[in-house]
């Protein structure tokens, strides 16, 4: 059984998908500690003029894991992002078979910045066609705190033997740890597709609804090209 790890992230790019494609559990890391400003409150967009962030306002303190971290909702950030997503999107050819989805996404009032974003990610994976896949938080699960010894434990738990590492993993796991539990470690190297896009030259490195909105049905094959 394939296990994949990762923090639950807004609106993640492609990677982030075929990680989920590739696994049989995928485990939600929300009990690690937030990082501000990197990709689990925000993601870009494509726009006319370039590529630009979407960015959840959030309310945390140093320290924090992911899932105690609540979202700032005096600051209308959700109307703002489907604003956006209206002005930037809405000439996309498959566009309009999501906007019902996002618009009552962002009509709700989120306390919680990890549960918008596993809700964004349940929707996405669906909608990009990948399927029987296990979702699990690992706040709900027991592991040791050093980043191998995590990994390794939600492994154990969940019965998988091989873990799907990011590509950067060699660099900071302890893959002895690993062999001692009978575990096998992989590590993705995903290579960015080329797909149509709205406005000009080819941008990589965005946020999967990009893919979605300009190539629908035929998203999941062209992101399955980067493994």
């Amino acid at each position: 059984m394939i296990i994949a790890i990762h923090q639950p992230q807004y609106l993640p790019w492609l990677g982030y998908f075929d990680k989920i494609e590739q696994s049989d559990v995928f485990v939600f890391l929300d009990n690690v500690q937030f990082k501000k400003n990197e990709w689990q409150n925000r993601n870009k967009i494509k726009t006319s003029g370039g590529w630009q962030w979407l960015s959840v306002p959030v309310i945390h303190s140093f320290g924090q894991k992911i899932f105690e971290v609540e979202i700032n909702n005096t600051v209308q950030w959700g109307r703002k992002h489907l604003n956006a997503l209206v002005t930037h999107y809405s000439r996309a050819p498959f566009f309009q078979d999501h906007i019902d989805f996002f618009e009552k996404a962002y009509s709700r009032e989120w306390r919680h910045l990890a549960e918008i974003n596993i809700h964004l990610i349940h929707y996405l994976t669906e909608a990009l066609g990948i399927k029987n896949k296990k979702f699990i938080l690992a706040s709900h699960l027991s592991a040791g705190e050093g980043s191998t010894e995590r990994l390794a434990d939600i492994c154990h738990q969940l019965s998988g033997d091989v873990y799907l590492s990011g590509r950067d993993g060699s660099k900071y796991l302890d893959l002895e740890l690993f062999k001692q539990e009978g575990i096998q470690v992989t590590f993705q190297d995903y290579r960015h597709p080329r797909y149509p896009q709205l406005y000009g030259d080819f941008e990589p490195f965005l946020s999967v609804i990009d893919l979605l909105f300009n190539c629908g049905p035929e998203s999941l094959s062209i992101l399955k090209k980067g493994e």
